[in-house]
């Protein structure tokens, strides 16, 4: 019989097919990310360890995508095995939850007929019960040492006006945002038995504790001294946003009522915490007083007098203040290189780095860990390729142990690789970011190049799980997250050369950045884009402007484009200008406001010729939409491609789902399209 190349066909078809009947079956491709993976992402939030040590409270956030909202829940979870249990579910507000001392009750707060009130949780058994019944709304609330009280905090009822003068709703603005619509009222700290009861009043006037609008962190929390006599708090001198930088460390005595500066001094002081003894007090101060430096952690006598720099060795910015459980070291972390560092620093002698493998912790105030009295550590972390999970570590010496794992359908899929990338500035000075490759990286290939450049400019970017990076990698970018001058992961003085110099120093060192990725030859130089929010939004436009030819695209979310509209119409207006401005005032009718308007992107836009997205909040306070408006105006005019979307929010991102969704499905959309 004659063979035919059909036959050989078949004859190799079958062959085939044989020999994969013998042989363990191919894995399955795996797959690549996508918004839904993201939506499934459970978040974890304020660990807290039992006072013996044995289980962990944690606060866990789920999308319910479908009802456009997100549910929390509080959580124990077993210390040793890493079971958990719901103990509270279905609560609007919650959070904010705190073991009493003996570790008998749990207190949260959650919202009561639309207020947040303070609860209590017998872990015996039985429900919660509310102890508090503000007007106002609880802020933030700390247990007694003796577990019989609470401090807390909350804000004056604004009086109500007379019948004659109904209708009369104007306001001092003062140093507010654009967007304040209403008299901001003062903030001040009350005391309750823990049974309930009447309220007792502590402070009291025009001043206020500091005010800080969602989604930010509780500001320098409530410290009682171990025997429950003082309180120590945080002074500010109005409760009007720009006026945050004038803030004291207080000590109010609770017998006299009296309350007493520590220090004296009158700016940046914040988040004060007793030594274990009662004898000292740590704070937080910008290093040496100066408020263009990096914080530092200080101590002073809780009698008073000036604070010493407890951390005057270590060359970064230190916000975190946990005694650890014998009182000889505080805990103090920051950002370190592309990293979240970690150190014990006691009271005289060099700190101790605690050894966190490749963990980045969830963020880097005191209430992001939490220490029991046997000295076990517990705190939330994530790694490059996987978002937060539960650890704990049963000693400073110890190595973590994780938990949870509530977001295994992240490792199912096919991820970028990420790294840690150095280069020389262009003055010489060593630099560094992060690049996350596509999926399927092969060297020899060169790859469009995505900049998501980060916000601050005081922060960093880290080897640290980023939703973002991965979805424009899963689309066959490169992405490059740069670090900067102004960045606080280099040091006190890499932080501090972003002074009077906005936007081409930190331009400069972008592209010195996207030059090195170019010389090891695997970026393909015609589909380069750019993108960022805030300050990233800032670089974003200031690049797309200062080097036009080397763009196809760019996403400028919340972008500042005009730093006059920045520091007139911001929240924080007084302490942006102080932070990152020196000897310059913006309007001086000479250099000053020649500064100002020459480090605005808005200032280059005109050069602008990519196809760029504008997005913003359009009640933005922390970076005012006008800004958005300017800019869409000028492309819009110059007949750029040009697309501006707004959403009816107060603050400084998507605050739902459904708009979380929208603004980054728009922006890895609108960058790939333009490089395919």
């Amino acid at each position: 019989m004659r063979t035919t190349r059909f036959g050989l066909l078949a004859f190799s078809c079958a062959a085939a097919l044989l020999a994969q009947s013998s042989a363990p079956p191919a894995a399955a491709p795996r797959a690549r990310i996508a918004w839904t993976d993201l939506e499934k992402t459970v978040g974890l939030a304020e660990p807290r360890i039992a006072p013996d040590g044995k289980s962990i409270l944690v606060t866990l956030s789920r999308t319910v995508a479908a009802e456009n909202r997100t549910d929390r829940e509080l959580d124990l979870v077993d210390a040793a095995t890493g079971a958990l249990r719901v103990l509270v579910k279905g609560r609007k507000g919650l959070g904010q939850a705190r073991w009493s001392p003996d570790g008998s009750r749990v207190a949260f707060l959650a919202d009561v007929d639309g207020k947040a009130q303070l609860l209590v949780l017998p872990m015996a058994g039985g429900e919660a019960q509310a102890i508090t019944k503000s007007p106002t709304g609880v802020q933030q609330f700390t247990w007694s040492p003796d577990g019989r009280r609470f401090a807390f905090t909350q804000s004056d009822e604004v009086p109500k006006l007379p019948e004659d003068r109904k209708g009369e709703d104007g306001f001092e603005a003062g140093d507010d945002d654009l967007y304040a619509d209403a008299a901001t009222p003062p903030v001040h700290a009350w005391v309750i038995s823990a049974e309930g009861g009447e309220a007792r009043r502590l402070t009291s006037g025009t001043w206020s504790l500091p005010i800080l609008p969602p989604p930010n962190a509780t500001p320098s929390p409530l410290a009682w001294s171990p025997d429950g006599s003082r309180l120590a708090y945080v002074r500010q001198a109005t409760p009007h946003s720009g006026d945050q930088e004038r803030s004291s460390v207080q000590v109010l005595d609770l017998a006299t009522g009296i309350s007493r500066p520590l220090t004296g001094q009158v700016r940046f002081e914040s988040n004060p915490s007793f030594t274990p003894d009662g004898k000292g007090i740590a704070y937080v101060w910008a290093k040496g007083g100066d408020p263009t430096n990096l914080p530092h952690v200080y101590l002073a006598d809780a009698g008073g007098g000036s604070g010493r720099d407890l951390t005057a060795a270590l060359d970064g910015g230190l916000d975190m203040s946990l005694w650890t459980s014998d009182g000889k070291a505080v805990l103090v972390g920051g950002n370190d290189q592309t990293r979240i560092g970690l150190w014990a620093q006691p009271l005289d002698g060099p700190a101790r780095r605690v050894d966190l493998g490749d963990l980045v912790l969830s963020g880097t105030s005191a209430g992001d860990l939490s220490m029991a009295a046997g000295g076990a550590l517990a705190f939330v972390a994530r790694t490059a390729t996987h978002p937060g999970e539960l650890f704990v570590m049963d000693s400073l010496t110890a190595k973590p142990r994780r938990l949870t794992n509530l977001n295994a359908h992240i490792d199912a899929l096919d991820l970028g690789r990420v790294e840690r990338v150095t280069w020389k500035g262009p003055e010489g000075q060593p630099e560094d970011g992060v690049l996350t490759y596509p999926p399927d990286f092969q060297p020899g290939r060169k790859y469009p190049l995505a900049l998501v450049i980060h916000g601050g400019p005081t922060s960093a970017s880290l080897e640290a799980w980023a939703p973002n990076n991965q979805l424009l990698a899963a689309k066959g970018f490169l992405v490059f997250n740069p670090n900067y001058r102004g960045s606080d992961n280099l040091g006190n003085a890499y932080a501090k050369a972003i002074i009077n110099d906005a936007g081409e120093g930190p331009g400069r060192d972008v592209m010195a950045g996207v030059e090195a990725l170019k010389a090891r030859g695997i970026v393909d130089e015609a589909r380069m884009v750019v993108s960022g929010w805030s300050y990233g939004g800032y670089m974003t436009t200031w690049l797309l402007g200062r080097y036009p030819a080397l763009w196809k695209a760019g996403v400028a979310g919340a972008p500042v484009t005009d730093m006059r509209d920045q520091y007139a119409f911001c929240d924080f207006n007084q302490g942006e200008r102080l932070a990152f401005w020196e000897g310059i005032e913006p309007y001086d009718g000479g250099k000053g406001e020649a500064a100002f308007r020459d480090q605005s992107p808005i200032s280059l836009a005109r050069h602008i010729t990519a196809p760029t997205l504008i997005m913003s909040m359009n009640h933005d306070y922390r970076v005012p939409p006008t800004q958005s408006y300017k800019l869409y105006r000028v492309l819009k005019d110059k007949g750029v491609e040009v697309k501006f979307y707004a959403w009816p929010q107060r603050g400084h991102g998507p605050g739902t789902p459904a708009r979380r969704r929208q603004v980054f499905t728009m922006w890895v959309d609108w960058l790939t399209a333009r490089v395919k």
